[in-house]
């Protein structure tokens, strides 16, 4: 695989005007691993597995769709990129993990999912598996339904008393319908499970018995002991809502409570969406957008419509960063929207939206479609949030799924909202990122900002399909002055909340 294409790694020093506080440090790749074969739409996250004191890296991996692998969850030393331990998968685990130590050894544990009913907890330390979610429920009139994939996880609140929090996972998506049709669509599941145990606590499927591919949220808000679900339904071509539920009315089975705070027309929600205060009163708002590039923002208050931004023409599969990218101390937010329709888009459009109003203040047209979600740091000290984003360059006009060509490039780059600057981190011919959203943080506590990010190789005109991928630790010369707020795939927790104490 070293062989097949000629490396164009730039490393350039971001924000070069910086380098002068950096005194010597180099921005460098620390470590870059390749795996034949295989590939991932899953995103990394980050946790000290062996315990010494550096963060590891772990993420879904796999081989093409309904393919069993060796490598379908890695889980890779975080100072030397070696393997620490691999675990077996029968199709692509495209989740990313949920850490929770249940073992009670003092080393998180793994939770992740995918497509074919995977749902997997295993073991931090040494990746051998606890429990494994099995479909039996051909019988149910509810888990009849839980037999696709499983979406991202969060935790929440104990439930059960057993003093551990509890896994809440989406389990939808039959991937083998043809779009536009309404054949063999069935109902989402949302599940609540014993993280310790597997033993499902409670399910029940979307209210308006629509598909689901979005992973959902949980959430309290200051002084109210409530905890608060938001999920959505529908897809790119069926129609769905976005609820907010309690989680007591899961757990009852009467999740028909559930009250609709956006819907998407002919769209479904499929991204997820993020959860900041943006109007001051120190309650978490709801932000989300629709696969039509609808955005809602709803008060966190009393669930009202605060906003809503539209981008013509466009579709979203997209989660959003969120970080402060204006002036004022109102988070803000960026994400990707694709021209064209699904299947066969045609190209791609940032925008990043003022907090306060909704307002499109940054658009650009970097790229061609892709999936990965935006990480945010401010790079240059400047008081102003910048993103780090993965972008493919290809022959757009052909669409996502009909290009015609081999000739792909990506590139990892920076965007200063301030001056509207853009800085390639690093580029490489003959490989694509179409779903992974890069990492970002101290991995080993010197103080300066890790990049850890995901390639795969392009050989076909296929742009889905996997080849081998390379994952890369760039160690930066960026001080690392406080933990990202927002530094991996729906944030630093992995649950879509916006902390504005960090």
């Amino acid at each position: 695989m070293n062989k097949v294409s000629i490396r164009i790694t730039l490393l350039y020093f971001i924000f070069l005007y910086l380098l002068s506080n950096c005194m010597g440090k180099k921005t460098e790749i620390a470590w870059d691993k390749n795996f034949p074969i295989i590939g991932s739409q899953s995103s990394p996250r980050a946790a000290d597995l062996n315990q010494d004191g550096i963060l590891d890296i772990v993420m879904g991996a796999g081989k093409n769709e309904y393919q069993y692998s060796e490598k379908g969850i890695l889980a890779l030393d975080g100072k030397t990129g070696d393997l620490l331990w691999q675990h077996e998968a029968a199709d692509q685990v495209f989740g990313s993990p949920t850490f929770c130590d249940v073992t009670g050894d003092g080393v998180e544990d793994v939770f992740i999912g995918g497509r074919s009913n995977q749902l997997k907890a295993l073991d931090g330390r040494t990746g051998e598996l606890i429990w494994v979610y099995r479909f039996k429920y051909n019988e149910d009139s509810i888990l009849q339904y839980a037999r696709f994939n499983f979406y991202n996880s969060v935790l929440v609140p104990d439930q059960n008393g057993d003093g551990l929090p509890d896994l809440l996972i989406q389990n939808g998506g039959n991937s083998k319908v043809e779009p536009y049709s309404e054949k063999d669509r069935y109902p989402g599941v949302l599940l609540l499970f014993d993280i310790k145990s597997g033993e499902i606590l409670a399910a029940d499927t979307t209210p308006d018995g629509k598909e689901s591919y979005m992973s959902p949220l949980c959430y309290s808000q200051p002084g109210d002991p409530e905890a608060y679900i938001v999920f959505g339904s529908g897809g790119e071509t069926i129609g769905g809502n976005l609820y907010l539920a309690k989680l007591s009315d899961l757990l009852t089975g009467e999740l028909f409570n559930a009250k609709i705070i956006a819907s998407g027309g002919g769209h479904g929600f499929i991204a997820p969406p993020v959860l900041a205060d943006i109007t001051g009163d120190g309650l978490l708002d709801i932000v989300a957008v629709s696969h039509g590039s609808t955005i809602f923002a709803i008060d966190g208050k009393n669930h009202e419509l605060i906003w809503t931004q539209q981008v013509e023409n466009t579709e979203s599969s997209n989660s959003m960063a969120v970080g402060y990218f204006t002036e004022d101390k109102i988070p803000d937010f960026f994400t990707f929207v694709s021209e064209g329709q699904w299947p066969n888009s045609t190209g791609s459009i940032q925008i990043m939206l003022d907090g306060s109003n909704g307002r499109i203040v940054y658009q650009n047209t970097l790229g061609c479609t892709g999936f990965s979600s935006p990480v945010v740091y401010d790079l240059n000290g400047d008081g102003r949030d910048e993103v780090i984003i993965s972008i493919n360059e290809f022959d757009c006009h052909s669409g996502y799924v009909d290009q015609q060509t081999t000739e792909m490039e990506n590139r990892l780059v920076a965007i200063d909202f301030k001056t509207g600057a853009i800085y390639t981190i690093e580029q490489l011919k003959q490989f694509k990122n179409i779903f992974s959203t890069p990492w970002i943080g101290d991995i080993d506590r010197d103080g300066y900002l890790d990049i850890v990010h995901c390639q795969y190789y392009h050989p076909t005109p296929d742009p889905i399909a996997f080849f081998g991928m390379r994952i890369k630790r760039i160690s930066t010369h960026i001080r690392a002055l406080k933990d990202p707020s927002w530094g991996a795939y729906m944030g630093s927790g992995g649950n879509g909340i916006f902390l504005t104490d960090q």
